[in-house]
């Protein structure tokens, strides 16, 4: 269950009264505390390494796991290593990538310099297939590119139609017959579109957007990799192991999709910022996913709930399964509705620092909500 519409998602999602929502969660406190790690970090800015202070913005305060319920994070003998501390090390990665090319004076986009009319055409038809798939799933998401320069336009369709595709693997009608290896098979062929090999026309697209916007596989492998949590793990212990699904299945898209949407030139903010901004706003986006989906997972045999959370509300498998709403039902939930609004709080303030040209379209979404 990922959350593949990152940037053009709205701010805020507004929670039915229904099963466990209630109208109001601003009421009582925060779940947990947000606290934050200062880490030295050296970046280059006009040519020059100065020490930058970055603050790492964190929603994995809380409550200790209770250490009463079995092992669902990890594979045997795999080394026990923070989801943030994981996640953070993506993010300097990233950062680097586009410092770096920021740094290079070779033009930010290269031409061909003989363009085929044949390849050419069958490149715009694959765009305009991706473009058609993201109207058909998601209006608001795709008027919003519309707004988007053609090029960036494109690439965002190109993105979002591999996230779909790769979604539905495991959520789609033939879910039940994927496999380990299914994904082992998806992986090589992505591997194969950013070797400049595309399997069919749609790979075609996002291979032609790689190109053009220079973009590290590391985030289109690590949600495949949430992929495969999908396929033998269906409880989290705690936030933690929570968390870093999340940034399998939806933060990786801000990894994706930050280089196409561009950074403002007079931004005073560092890239990692920017990268954390949009981190966020795919765990919100998940994590707002899970809670309307509580009784459709559960039909599913999942939760993706903190178990420790539960257990601390009193609460248990039982009463999810059997779909019973209870003031402590209703108390929980409004403490992780809250935690889904830390991370979109955090997630507004990386709209000012996109390029003018992205800006626009991710704010007129969340205008339009």
């Amino acid at each position: 269950m990922s959350a593949t519409l990152l940037w053009l998602s709205t701010s805020y999602t507004k929670f039915p009264n229904c099963i466990g929502f209630l109208g109001s969660v601003r009421e009582g406190g925060r779940f947990h505390d947000s606290r934050s790690i200062s880490r030295t970090l050296s970046s280059r800015v006009d040519g020059r390494l100065k020490a930058k202070k970055s603050k790492w913005n964190s929603c994995l305060g809380g409550l200790e796991n209770t250490g009463n319920f079995p092992a669902f994070s990890n594979f045997p003998g795999e080394i026990a290593v923070s989801s943030e501390q994981k996640i953070f090390g993506r993010v300097l990665k990233q950062t680097a990538l586009v410092n770096k090319r920021l740094q290079s004076k070779q033009a930010r986009f290269d031409k061909p310099e003989v363009v085929v009319p044949g390849i050419l055409s069958l490149l715009n038809e694959a765009y305009d297939r991706c473009g058609e798939v993201c109207a058909e799933h998601s209006k608001t998401y795709y008027l919003g590119t519309l707004l988007m320069t053609p090029e960036k336009r494109k690439a965002i369709w190109a993105i979002s139609m591999w996230c779909r595709r790769t979604d539905e693997l495991v959520d789609g009608p033939n879910a039940s017959h994927i496999t380990l290896t299914t994904l082992d098979r998806w992986e090589s062929r992505l591997e194969d579109l950013f070797a400049g090999r595309p399997y069919d026309i749609l790979d075609a697209a996002l291979s032609d957007t790689v190109a053009k916007f220079h973009l590290d596989i590391q985030p289109f492998k690590d949600m495949i990799e949430g992929m495969r949590m999908d396929l033998w793990k269906s409880r989290y212990r705690n936030f933690d192991e929570l968390y870093l699904y999340c940034y399998y299945v939806a933060g990786t898209v801000g990894l994706m999709t930050v280089p196409v949407m561009g950074i403002a030139p007079e931004s005073q903010e560092t890239t990692e910022s920017v990268y954390n901004a949009a981190l966020a706003l795919g765990y919100a986006n998940q994590l707002t996913n899970i809670l309307r989906d509580v009784g459709e997972d559960a039909r599913r045999g999942r939760i993706y709930l903190p178990q420790d959370e539960l257990a601390q509300a009193g609460l248990s498998d039982e009463d999810i399964f059997a779909g019973k709403v209870t003031d402590k039902w209703r108390n929980f939930m409004k403490s992780q509705i809250q935690r889904a609004r830390v991370f979109y709080d955090e997630a507004e303030k990386g709209v000012t620092k996109l390029s003018s040209a992205s800006r626009l379209p991710v704010r007129e979404n969340i205008l339009k909500i």
